[in-house]
Parts: C-alpha cells; structure tokens; sequence
C-alpha cells in the first residue's frame, strides 16, 4: 500500500497503521471551540483572549472534551492544542517563558484521552501541533536559529507529555519548515526518544504558498529532511488542493497527507463560515485516496466531528492508489525546483558570485555594494546558469557576516537554488540558515582525513541537517586525485562515509573529479584532461545516482581570454559526453560549437587528448608537431569577441525561436514564446474568417497583442480584422 522507495527514518506503531489502512484525523480545534461559548475568564483575562493554547492550563476539561468529540466519532489521531505553543506566537501574549509549561500540559491531556480510548487492537494516537507561528524567518521577521531554538523548546515538552508523533502544519516559509524540523530534532535527540515527523504545507489559491514557493519546490525541499510523511492542509478546500496532491502522488517518496478546510472561509454575521458539507469533503477524500494514493485524512478549519465521523466510516473500506513515484533529484530556491539532472543540457553553475574569481563582486562585497552583488547574481540568471556558487571568503574578512549579508539577500531576490562555497563549515552554515530551498555545499573532502571535526564530517553534518546536497571534492590525506584509480579510491571512500556514516544518499553527492590546467607544458599535466574525463565515466557506472561537475575553467588557466573561452566550451562539451551533469562556469563565456572555427575546435581537442605529432588532426603529419604549441600561434591575434548579442527583434518569431533552440539561448526566450503564440491565434483567427492579411502583419499584430499594447497604424482597416487586436489610426 503506498508509495514505494519511501525514506522514512523512524518506524513507530503510527507508521506501521499507515501502512496498512488509511489513518484519519480529527477537524479543526478552532471550531469546535467556538461552540464552547468560552469566556475571557475561561481564557484566563482579557489579556489573553484568543490564546488557544492557555486553555491547556485554564481549562484542561475542554480540552479533554475536544480531543474525546473527536476520538468518539472514529478518529484514529488527535492534534495536540499546541499549534501556537512555542515561543513566537506566545510572545504576543508574554508567554514566552511559559512555552514548556504550556505545551507539556497540552501534551498529557491529549495523551490521557487517547489512552483512554485505546484498545490492545484499536490503538489511539497523538500528534504534537506545531504552526509555523507569526514571523517569517524569509521575510527577515525572526532569526532561523531563534527560531528554531523555539520549536525545540516546546518539541522537548510535547515528548515529555507523551505524544506520538509531531505534525508540523500550516507552513507557509520553508525556511520556517526546517528551522521546526531541526528544532523537533534536537528536541528528540536530548530527550532520547525518535517520533515520526509529519509535515504539511498551506498552499494558497494564487496556487503557491504565501511567499512565493511551488509545490514541486516544497518537495525538493522537504524531501531531503527525512520527514516521514508529507501533506497539505489549511488556507482551502480539497477542490483547490487537487493538482498540488497529483504532483505530490506522482513524486513524493514518503507517504501523503491530506487534510483540507470545509472549502474557502466567507464571513457571515462576524463569524467564519465554511460552505462545504461533510458529504462533500467525503467525497474529495475517497477520491485523493483511491485515485491518488493519500494514506492520511481528516480536516482543518471548519471541519467539526460530524465531518471525521463520515471520514472515519469510510476509512476501512478504502484502499490507496498504489503509487510508483518518480522522484528526480532537485535543488531549489524558494521559489522553483532545479532538477540535478538537465536532459538536454549541463546544469550550468554560475561562477561569477564567488569573491575569488571575479573582481567586480568582491569590490562590490567590500564596500557593502549589495544591491550590485544581487544585480550579479540575477545577471546570471538571465545568462543561462541554473544555480549560483556564492563564495564570500577574502583574507581578513569575517566570512560569516559577509555570509550572513548576501545569503540573506540572494535567497529571496535571485530566482535560483545557491551553491554555499567556503573553505569554513561556519561559513556555509551561515548562509543555510537562510536558504529556505534545498542549496548545495561547496564542498566536502578527505584532505584532513574523516574524523570528528574534520571538514568532511562537519559539511556531511551540515548536509544532513539541512537536507542539502554536496560537491565533493577528489581530495584525501596525500592532496589532490590526479589519475584515475586515485580518483575512483577517494569517490569511493567518501561515497561510503556519506552513506553508511552519515545517512545521506548517492544521490545528494555531486564529485568533482579535479581538473588542472593545460596551459603549462608540464608532461606532469598533459593527460589529466582525460583523466578527469575517465573518472567521470567511472563515478556514473560505480556509483549510482550520484552526480558529477567540474570548476570546468581550471582547465584554461594562464591563456589568454579568447583561448580560454574556446578550451572551456570545447572541454565542456567532451566531458559531458563522458557523463558529467554540471559545471561551475561563466554560462555567458560558454561558446556553442558551431560557432567555433574548425581549425580552434580541432587544435583543442588535441589539446585535451594529448595528441601529439603526427596524430594530432592539425598535425598536417608532422612528428614534432605540439597542440598547446600552435594554441598560441592560433590565438596570438585573437581577441575576445564582444558579447553584444545579434539583434534579432525584426526577425520573424519562427527565426528567432530556431536560433535560440540552436545556441542555447534562453534570455528573451518566454517573450518570444508568447509571440509565437499569439501569431499562430492570429493566423488561425484570420484565416476561419476567410480575410487573411500579410505575413509580417500577422507578426506586427501577434507582438502587440502579446505586448498588451495599442498598435497605431495607418493601416486600421486591415489590422481591424485581427480579433482582440487594439489599434488606433496613425492620424
């Protein structure tokens, strides 16, 4: 029953249930309350009216009467009364040192229901309720560790009072998703006892959660953590929810939940009000299980023990849709998933954010210039690079503050996953701390060997705790792999540590296989290109799922611009035939290679291939003849091209989106798109009506029509004739 290849950590009763039938759980605990007619005395004085969670300690008899309404019309969980129990949301009513008390009192009246309802073969179980409370970590509003220092606060509580199993509901900031499963973590590991983690997120009806995020970018995210089961529940009903738990069947590992409002909120008469009746909401439910495989119901606002009654009557009788998930390794930004493998292309590294490499960034970080660090990184956004490497290490310079200063700002301004870079683990984890999405770390290796403390075991931490991935170096004890069988030694050993030590798996592992410089002349060097390339195709077969990239422009080092720009491309190209996945690149100086001269292409492929004399292609025979020789004598003259683009704007939309397919060209490509579009709705519109106009009038009136702009001509007649066209004469 259920998805196969699930990565649950922890085994418990409760997920041995799931596994077998369909587990319901309780309705909202607001709206039961409300029908409690509760005082401000009740509350605890007017001060703390609306404090839900103090009912723990004011009155625990309506809370045991909540928790058993819901355990007697069928319910299989209850949520504990804690979903503001920690220390932000208490804030607002100066309970924040109180958060423990609260909780762990929450927690034993939940648990003394349940057991009270349980039977030897009807178990009862308890879920710790934790919200994503009132300040967004993304927004800037709260610190992470702040934040997640509450949640483990207030998860060492819900332990000790009993509970099952912690549900972490209602996220809308990722960010905040792992600062709570980290603190739960923590929490566990210093009480000594494992629970399930459930996670579940809002999505709202602009069909993203509230900053921003995908569903697709969500599960990228949340996967990586280790949760034991993944859901949606709150902000709509199950007819809003449909598409995000399709997505959710077709790729998530672990288990689904799904727990819905009684539809969309209306205000009537000063209180909320919910349309959808308990039949209904059956009836989403039967079919997100049979149809998609959910293994987890109930409801959220709205939903009283009437609704759980009808849904736990039809439990037992429902079986799920068995699911064959297709999970495809990703990366995120807060926003949207990056898949780690690019079917018809390398994802593509930006390199241009990195204070080593370029001037420009590392002068602007220096002088505080953040706004041109955040252009920088958009910039290669725009030029084609799927991630961007953030490096901020200079001599002198507190990395994590600097960290801290652009990690914060490229999270949420840069459309792209980050690769954290830094020789210092302190430094990478300053900018996880506001990665909401799933980053990369740059990078762990064997050059201090793999005890505690060491930096392999410190990023393999980090990696782990903040489900990223990680470039690993081929580096151990004796320096940097050069041939091969040295290679596949250190990928090997490190691809073992990360699994059977630190949990990870091969697919969170991207190796850089190390590539040195041809440039020199060293005999020393002039194999290493195929080396790398070897090692390349070894780490694919040997070690599956993993992944490969390069800091490709090592290879080009000490020639000049125009040399350098062709080496990489050419260089790039071979290893990805080899099988590499990606490389750290300037993806604007990458050249396509049918806009490389022969005799270029040629004299660096001898080049890499250390075809010396008369093998080489340029060789013309000649036995003394040296690629890196005639290199230079090529290149001498040579100068860098200028990266002006051709201006193709007057070309037909056809001819524009041909050449971009063939370069590899995406800036503009979603505008030309659009037109493309509306030319074809043009052409059809005109010919069904049997007046068709010329050619580049169609394309005249597509672009203003995908512009949403007024087309002014002294032609209105003809353009008249185009529908949902708005023309105006040129007179």
């Amino acid at each position: 029953m259920g998805a196969t290849g699930s990565v649950a950590a922890v085994r418990s009763p409760f997920l041995d249930l799931v596994d077998q039938r369909v587990v319901v759980y309780d309705g909202a605990t607001g709206t039961w309350l409300q029908t409690q007619d509760l005082t401000l005395d009740d509350y605890g004085g007017e001060a703390l009216e609306g404090c839900t969670d103090y009912l723990g300690i004011t009155r625990p008899d309506v809370i045991a009467a909540l928790h058993s309404a819901y355990f007697e019309v069928g319910a299989d969980v209850v949520e504990t009364n804690t979903f503001g129990a920690f220390g932000v949301p208490l804030g607002e009513y100066d309970l924040t040192d109180r958060a423990h008390e609260i909780a762990l009192a929450n927690a034993r009246i939940a648990r003394e229901v349940a057991d009270g309802f349980a039977t030897p073969d009807r178990p009862r179980f308890v879920a710790g309720s934790l919200g994503p409370g009132t300040k967004s970590p993304s927004l800037g509003q709260i610190r992470f560790a702040e934040l997640r220092d509450h949640y483990q606060v207030a998860g060492e509580a819900l332990l000790e009072g009993g509970v099952d199993l912690f549900i972490l509901e209602t996220h809308f900031d990722l960010l905040a998703v792992k600062a709570a499963v980290i603190g739960v973590r923590r929490a566990m590991a210093k009480v000594g006892r494992q629970v399930p983690i459930q996670c579940q997120v809002t999505m709202e009806l602009t069909g993203r959660m509230l900053v921003g995020t995908e569903i697709g970018a969500a599960l990228a995210s949340i996967d990586p953590l280790g949760v034991d089961i993944i859901g949606l529940n709150c902000a709509t009903g199950p007819t809003e929810m449909g598409e995000h738990i399709r997505h959710l069947s077709q790729h998530a590992r672990m288990p689904i939940s799904c727990l819905p409002n009684a539809g969309l909120p209306s205000v009537v008469d000063g209180k909320m009000h919910y349309d959808l009746q308990p039949a209904e909401l059956e009836a989403h439910q039967r079919r997100f299980v049979e149809e998609l495989g959910v293994q987890v119901i109930g409801g959220c606002c709205g939903t009283t023990p009437e609704f759980i009654r009808l849904l736990a009557d039809m439990a037992p009788n429902l079986v799920p849709a068995r699911r064959t998930p297709d999970h495809e390794p990703s990366v995120a930004s807060i926003y949207s998933p990056v898949a780690l493998h690019q079917d018809l292309s390398l994802l593509m590294i930006g390199e241009r954010t990195n204070a080593n490499g370029s001037k420009k960034f590392r002068e602007a970080m220096l002088a505080a210039d953040y706004d041109t660090c955040t252009a920088m990184a958009t910039q290669q956004v725009k030029e084609g690079a799927h991630v961007l490497d953030v490096c901020v290490d200079y001599v002198g310079r507190d990395g994590t503050a600097d960290m801290d200063e652009v990690a914060s700002r490229f999270a949420t301004q840069a459309n792209a996953p980050l690769v954290l870079d830094s020789t210092e683990p302190e430094v990478i984890e300053a900018g996880l701390q506001w990665v909401g999405g799933r980053a990369i770390l740059n990078s762990a290796n064997l050059e201090d060997g793999e005890h505690e403390g060491s930096r392999l075991d410190r990023v393999f931490t980090l990696a782990k705790e903040y489900g990223a991935a990680v470039i690993c170096l081929l580096i151990d004890e004796e320096g940097q792999a050069r041939d091969v069988e040295w290679k596949m030694r250190v990928a090997h050993r490190i691809a073992a540590l990360a699994t059977e030590r630190y949990g990870l798996e091969t697919s969170d592992l991207i190796f850089d296989a190390l590539t040195f410089p041809l440039s020199t002349g060293d005999e020393d060097l002039r194999k290493d290109a195929m080396a790398t390339m070897d090692a390349i195709r070894r780490i694919k077969a040997e070690i599956p799922g993993a992944f490969t990239t390069l800091g490709l422009s090592n290879v080009s080092f000490g020639l000049n611009p125009a040399a350098r720009h062709v080496l990489n491309s050419v260089f790039m190209n071979e290893c990805k035939e080899a099988g590499m996945d990606s490389a750290i690149v300037h993806a604007s100086k990458i050249l396509p290679l049918s806009k490389i001269p022969d005799e270029q292409r040629d004299v660096m492929l001898d080049l890499i291939y250390d075809r010396r004399g008369a093998e080489g292609a340029l060789s013309g025979g000649a036995e003394d003849y040296d690629p890196l020789q005639r290199l230079l004598e090529i290149f001498a003259d040579v100068k860098v091209q200028t990266a002006e683009k051709e201006d193709r704007s007057g070309w037909p939309v056809g001819e524009r989106l041909h050449h971009r397919i063939i370069d590899g060209d995406r800036e503009g490509l979603t505008d030309d798109l659009d037109a493309a579009m509306a030319y074809g709705e043009v052409r059809a519109g005109v010919e069904r009506k049997g007046t068709p106009i010329g050619p580049l009038d169609m394309q005249i009136a597509a672009h203003a029509i995908a512009l949403d702009v007024i087309l002014v001509t002294n032609n209105q007649r003809e353009f008249s004739r185009v529908a949902g066209l708005r023309c105006e004469n040129w007179v």
